[in-house]
């Protein structure tokens, strides 16, 4: 009697992601290695590569998913961290680092010389059949097409910010106010104060901005594809701008999707959500301005007395050097305030029903958080492309309001130059905000709207669902067909 044939093996897709060092670039990246791992068990193997400081933060990303075979499937790689005059060992992200030497951080990740060679090095050790690097890392797709794989770019921003900043890329102030017009890209046109601009644009010659733009230009001529942490019915029409242009893009977001299992007894994150558990609903406010922003030392202060005389309760997420603090304040406050410091569950806060708005530093991944959780929001952008993606956020989604007026001060991507916003303005611009059938209400509708919208486009048969689909076959396709990464 002739044996049976085994089973034929299914073709395996390693895929080795290399995210930039700081943590709101980890953790898309851990996110989509988790959910290629989730789409096609058994055929793709995720391994995300980072420096030696940075495993915990990746380690953290994934764990954020539970107990999911899926994210246990992601496997994590290192590479040394190149030593830097003023960094001490171990400082590897800008969330490590202090204010004054964070652009130390953007030096090393922009240094060619310094990166390249460890990267050469993960790809000649893990042989992998396809690369998904952060775009700083331009590089990247040439080192993937010496060895004959494809190299697909991830951005840590939105299709908005992205073509915004394309566009603004060499272009010169105008006008007495020292702004750069952004024409035809909103309805209507806008103008972006120098000050708003991200350091990159400001600092540098105009040769200097130039040839980084045509280095990026040239990644993305070059590479695969595009991917985004987006979804197509939040930015159809930026998304079909990149259509047009890659012959590769896809929208797999809001990566944050699905939401993480509720947090059990005992987690970190377990306080938080018992004191909202006591709160009414709607009736918080939550502020966090990310991983990466850095303040003067008296705006805490104001910050703090403004919520105090706002009158309405609210859970305020700081980091360590953020702690200065009125004196006898948090007894004023009492149990109508939560201060956490450091770490806080910010999308099982966002999904508590007991939140009513966000004060939000306009980072994607948050912005990608308040929408899958259909929240409005108060806007206090800090660094880098943020001011461009509040423009996004309150006048083309129109899910939030500035906190800071414009033209109420000067707002500039160096905390050096932020100017104060007083205790008044914040308790002003909260209690407002959150009044019933108000503007807060107003954007709540269409933030749930889109809630709606993002929970589809990453559900089966949804167009993020697809598009990472769609990404896995063409990966698979191109390995088949031995091809490198040529458009």
């Amino acid at each position: 009697m002739p044996m049976a044939s085994p089973p034929p093996q299914r073709e395996k897709l390693r895929v080795l992601l290399i995210p930039f060092f700081a943590t709101s670039h980890i953790g898309p990246f851990a996110d989509l290695a988790f959910h290629l791992a989730a789409a096609r068990p058994g055929v793709v193997e995720a391994t995300v590569a980072v420096t030696p400081a940075n495993v915990p933060v990746l380690r953290s990303a994934l764990a954020r998913r539970g107990p999911s075979r899926h994210a246990a499937a992601v496997q994590i790689a290192t590479y040394a961290f190149p030593a830097v005059d003023g960094l001490p060992p171990g400082v590897e992200n800008h969330s490590a680092v202090k204010a004054a030497d964070a652009w130390r951080i953007d030096a090393v990740g922009s240094d060619e010389q310094l990166m390249r060679p460890g990267h050469e090095g993960l790809v000649k050790d893990l042989s992998p059949d396809a690369i998904v690097s952060d775009i700083l890392f331009h590089w990247n797709t040439d080192i993937a097409a010496s060895v004959g794989v494809p190299c697909v770019t991830l951005h840590a921003m939105g299709a908005f910010p992205m073509l915004a900043l394309s566009c603004l890329t060499g272009a010169e102030a105008t006008g007495g106010g020292g702004a750069v017009a952004l024409p035809g890209f909103l309805p209507p046109d806008v103008r972006i104060p120098v000050t708003e601009l991200p350091e990159g644009l400001r600092s540098q010659s105009q040769d200097g901005v130039r040839a980084s733009r045509d280095q990026l230009t040239s990644a993305h001529s070059s590479c695969f594809g595009l991917i985004v942490n987006t979804f197509f019915d939040l930015e159809d029409r930026y998304c079909e701008m990149y259509m047009r242009h890659m012959k590769h893009a896809y929208f797999v977001g809001p990566l944050s999707l699905p939401p993480p299992p509720q947090l059990a007894a005992g987690d970190d994150g377990s306080r938080c959500i018992d004191w909202l558990d006591r709160k009414p609903a709607q009736s918080v406010v939550y502020l966090c301005f990310g991983t990466l922003s850095h303040t003067s030392e008296a705006q805490p202060r104001e910050l703090a007395l403004g919520l105090e005389a706002s009158g309405k309760p609210f859970l305020w997420v700081v980091r360590l050097e953020e702690w200065v603090l009125p004196e006898g304040w948090k007894e004023r406050v009492g149990d109508r305030g939560m201060v956490v410091t450091g770490w806080a569950p910010q999308t099982a806060i966002l999904a508590h029903p007991a939140v009513g708005a966000f004060v939000t530093h306009c980072g994607w991944n948050s912005v990608q958080e308040t929408v899958v959780a259909g929240m409005p929001v108060l806007t206090w952008p800090k660094v880098f492309e943020q001011f461009i993606t509040e423009r996004f956020v309150t006048e083309v989604l129109k899910i939030g309001e500035r906190l800071w007026p414009e033209g109420a001060g000067v707002r500039s991507t160096r905390y050096e130059e932020h100017e104060l916003v007083p205790s008044e303005a914040v308790a002003r611009a909260v209690a407002k905000f959150m009044e019933p059938g108000g503007a807060g209400d107003a954007a709540r509708s269409r933030a749930k709207e889109l809630s709606a919208k993002a929970h589809a486009a990453m559900a089966e048969g949804g167009s993020s669902h697809g598009d990472l689909r769609r990404l896995i076959d063409d990966l698979i396709k191109e390995k088949s067909a031995g091809a490198g990464t040529t458009v």
